[in-house]
Order: C-alpha cells, then structure tokens, then sequence
C-alpha cells in the first residue's frame, strides 16, 4: 500500500474510533438517568385510589379528552366519600350511572376553573367556573378564605396545590352543586338581611319560590348595611317586621327582572330596566349605578354572580320604587 493511502486510512480509522467513543459516552446518561413527567389531571384522577368516583364521572361525562387538553385548568376534585355522599342524597342513585348525563357534566365543570389558582392565591369572593348557566355564562363559584376556607359554602380542602402537567388540583372532601339565584343568596352572610325579606312568614307572594323558578332572572341585591339604612330611614322600623307587608313586597318586586340574564357587560347609559315591581334607568357616566323612580341613585359594587337560573348583580342601597 502507497504511504498516501496508508497515512489517508488511518486517518480514517482513527475519526471513527473517536466517533464511536463519543457515541458511546453520550448514550450512557440516556440509559441511566430515566425520564420523569409529571402527570396530568386525568392522569392523577386515574392513578390515585381516593379519586376513583370523579374518574368514573368524568368517563361518564365524557370529559376525560376535554381535561387532557393544554389548560391549565385548576380542579377541585371530590374524593369517593365526597360522590358516595351525593349518592346517598338521591334515593334514586346507586351508582354514578344513576345520574343524568347532563346534570353530572354541570356538575363536574362546576368544579373546574381556567388557569393554574393555587392555594395561595384564593381569596373572598366568586370565580367564574366552567360549568354555565341562562346564555351559556359561566355559574360563579364562592370561595371563602377568611375563617376557614371553604368552596360553595359546602367543600373543605383535604390536600392542595397537587400539581399536574396542565395545572393544578385541589382534592375536597364534597362534591359542590351549582347554585341557583336562591342558593347564592342563601349562602352569602352578606345578604342574611335581604334573606330574611324574603322569606317573611305574612307575605302575599312566594319571592323564594318564584326565584327558585327556572327564570332566568336578574337580581339586585342588596347588602346588609342597604337594609340597615332603610330601617334608620325611619324612626318606626326598627326591625324589617316593623315594615308594612305591602311596601316590603313592592320593595322586593322592583329588586327582580323576570326572563332575563343581564349581565353586566349588556347593560349602557341611560338603558330603562323593567323589573317586576317597576322601571329602573342605568347610568354608567360616574360607575355603574341604578337610578329609581324615588330619585334614588345606587351603586352597582359587584356584578355578574351568575347561578343556574339567573345572575345577580350586589348593590348598596335598597332600591324604593
């Protein structure tokens, strides 16, 4: 062999000795050091025992794919015990394929928040959850932290922040339905005062079970401190039984829209809202505020909490027709 050709194949040789060494330094960590994922929500549904009951709702409800998707979603998932409680307070279910279809996915997105909310980032108030009521708006969920944290006014936290490749999960130990309008009202301590309106044992007409209804209604709700300056408005009404039935029912009447969803993004400046005991007119010019035929102004301070049923919108005043 030529010195040329020689000199040419051991450089050959030689490159692919180094080559195949190289090969073989970095195939060594792939085979030592094993991948590790972190699962994703149904993942986490499916490898864990106490979680056994939401995988087969969600099976049921066909919302496996939909819970696999990028998200981040936040989910507040109910333990066994928590769905065999709900199974028990229906005598007709035994089974989760006792439930109607449609009422278990309402549920089962009730439960579920866009975005990745951590524990830490919970606070007093209503988020919008996936489950949607009248106009397809998404049925508002009540989180309270203050004095212990609570969910629909019904769910405690067992564990939270397990964290899941497209979000996060909180495991609770009830399963929370959707709230109507009543509900909402009932479960807020801010509306104690307007609850006990309503529910007046000599009224003449059934508020709650009217608003109980399938509506949808629109309701303007007023606070505790509205009621108590209503009642300091007079020097006879020291409690809302001092208040004559029949004004405390006009009163109510014209805190109600019958056959509407108004949310707050529907409402504009100098729109006329007719409510059941009377019109009112918006005013968006300085906030939003609600104008009555008494020559009242009120604040809308909170808007859009949205039940199955309707939405209501918290305002500060009680509103006098």
């Amino acid at each position: 062999m030529k010195k040329s050709n020689l000199f040419l194949f051991s450089i050959l040789l030689a490159g692919s000795l180094f080559v195949s060494s190289c090969s073989d330094d970095d195939d060594d960590p792939v085979v030592n050091d094993p991948v590790t994922t972190t699962p994703s929500i149904v993942d986490l549904a499916t490898g864990t025992d106490d979680l056994n009951m939401l995988e087969a709702a969600l099976v049921r409800a066909d919302l496996v794919s939909a819970l696999q998707g990028d998200g981040p979603f936040t989910v507040f998932a109910p333990t066994n015990d928590a769905f065999q409680k709900l199974l028990d307070s229906n005598p007709n279910w035994n089974s989760i394929d006792d439930i109607d279809v449609d009422v278990l996915k309402s549920v089962l997105l009730f439960h579920v928040v866009s975005g990745n909310v951590k524990s830490g980032d919970l606070t007093d108030g209503y988020v919008s959850t996936l489950s949607t009521g009248p106009n397809d708006k998404a049925i508002s969920l009540k989180i309270q932290v203050s004095g212990g944290v609570k969910f629909n006014n019904s769910a405690s936290p067992s564990k939270v922040d397990v964290a899941a490749s497209n979000g996060v999960v909180h495991i609770i130990d009830a399963v929370m339905m959707p709230p109507s309008v009543v509900d909402i009202a009932l479960g807020n301590e801010n509306f104690s005062s307007l609850v006990a309106a309503l529910t007046r044992s000599d009224l003449s007409a059934d508020f709650v079970g009217t608003l109980s209804g399938d509506g949808p209604f629109t309701v303007f709700a007023p606070t505790n401190a509205a009621f108590q300056a209503l009642l300091d408005s007079n020097p006879d009404w020291n409690t809302l039984a001092d208040i004559p039935v029949a004004t405390l029912e006009a009163v109510l009447s014209y805190h109600v829209v019958n056959m509407a969803n108004v949310q707050s993004a529907e409402l504009t400046d100098a729109q006329e809202i007719t409510t059941l005991g009377g019109k009112l007119t918006v005013d968006l010019d300085t906030g939003a505020q609600l104008l009555t035929s008494s020559d009242q102004r009120a604040d809308i301070i909170i808007t859009d909490v949205q039940g199955t049923n309707g939405v209501i919108h918290v305002v500060n005043t009680v509103l006098l027709p």
